[in-house]
Parts: structure tokens; sequence; C-alpha cells
């Protein structure tokens, strides 16, 4: 069985351009859905975190209306309440490649604070990249490639992508707020950014890089790893 490498964003709060402070983490159900479908499977997870701190989930995605149903809701926080793997993180700049089959990063605002500017995540996704071993990130996450720039020239350039688009960060009201936009940054990154419909699933696959563009994507992307590593 494989052993899968998560990266979480150690941040419990996104900066708005008027310097307030928008309580996030990581979003629940990017987290829980692949977690359980590749635990369920047999599959190994380990989390890592910058610093190695524990993550905070983000709470808006606990609740009913976000998750779909009140049911929906209290399946994610038994997800999360069972996976000890979330209270004991490792520290991400200890994190050796060598010794996991992929790498995953579950997204919420929390990657716009850390992993946008963390160099030790910076260089793991690009050995994660250079390996060829399945490398998936979904919905805000892909702020982490942000962070993998030498000299202005990221390796992700030309590779196509999706994340979080300009229009759902619109909609959820933090677009006017925000200091940079994700699909705004991505573009300017040199990547082809690609979208589907808002809210809806949607994935993009391009060599060894699975991208999922919002958090009903990240079911769907953890299956298309469990197709590669069987």
């Amino acid at each position: 069985m494989a052993k899968i490498l998560f990266v979480v964003t150690g941040a419990s709060y996104w900066t708005l351009k008027d310097g307030t402070r928008h309580p996030t983490g990581y979003w629940a159900e990017e987290f829980a859905a692949p977690y359980s479908t590749l635990v369920r499977t047999g599959h190994e997870v380990v989390v890592a975190t910058p610093g190695g701190v524990v993550p905070h989930v983000d709470v808006m995605s606990l609740r009913p209306s976000m998750a779909g149903s009140e049911q929906a809701a209290l399946e994610l926080e038994g997800v999360l309440r069972s996976a000890d793997e979330l209270r004991r993180p490792i520290v991400l700049a200890g994190a050796r490649l060598e010794d996991y089959d992929a790498v995953y990063y579950p997204g919420g605002h929390g990657p716009m604070e850390d992993l946008s500017a963390d160099a030790d995540s910076g260089r793991l996704l690009t050995a994660a990249l250079d390996s060829g071993m399945p490398l998936a990130v979904v919905c805000h996450a892909p702020a982490a490639m942000l962070a993998t720039r030498r000299k202005g020239v990221s390796p992700f350039v030309g590779y196509r992508v999706t994340a979080f688009t300009n229009d759902e960060e619109e909609a959820v009201g933090l677009a006017a707020g925000a200091r940079w936009l994700l699909e705004d940054e991505l573009n300017r990154l040199g990547v082809q950014f690609t979208r589907g419909e808002v809210w809806k699933p949607y994935t993009v696959v391009d060599r060894n890089l699975y991208t999922g563009q919002n958090p009903a994507s990240a079911g769907p992307l953890a299956q298309q790893l469990l197709e590669v590593l069987k």
C-alpha cells in the first residue's frame, strides 16, 4: 500500500488588504474526502505542516450550509475526529520526499497566508513535480505553487492547472478584500489556467500533476489518485 504526504496549512487566519485577519485554516471536505478514500482502501496518510503546528479547520466548512446538509457536516466532523494524523503532524521542513509515494495539498484560505510563501513547501513541490510521483493540489492550495519560483521562474510554468476561481472568490464575498486573487497570481506564474463550472467538481491532470478547482473537486481528485496508486 502507498504512503501519502498531506501538506496542510498551519495558518488560522488570512490577512486581508486592510490588515484585518479573516479566520480560516484548512477546508474540512478537502481533507476529509481524500483522507477517507485513501485510508479506507488501505493507504497510509502522514500530515505535515509548517513548524509541525496542529492545523486549524475552517469552522465555516463544518456548517451544514457549507457542507451540504447537517448529516454531511456531522460526517465531516467524524472524519476529522478520527484522523489522529491531524493531531500529530510532522514538521514540513523535515519531510523526506523519498519516504512517500504521493503528495497531496488540501486547500482552504490558509495556504494563501502561509504556503504561498513557504520555502520548504516550495522545495517539496518542485521535488515532487520532478520526481514523477502523483502530486495533487486542490482549491486554494495551488497558492503554494507561488513559493516555487527561483529567479522569478517556476517549474509549473506551462502546466495545465485549475484552482479556486475569481468568480468563486467573488461568490463567497472575499474577492474585494483580498490582497491578491489566486487565479490572477497563477496566471502571472505562467501556468495554463483552466476552469469548470462554479462550485461543480472539476479536475485537471497534466503529467503527474493533479489539480482540483474547489471543495467539490477533492473527492474526485482522490479517486484519480487512487487509480494511479493501485
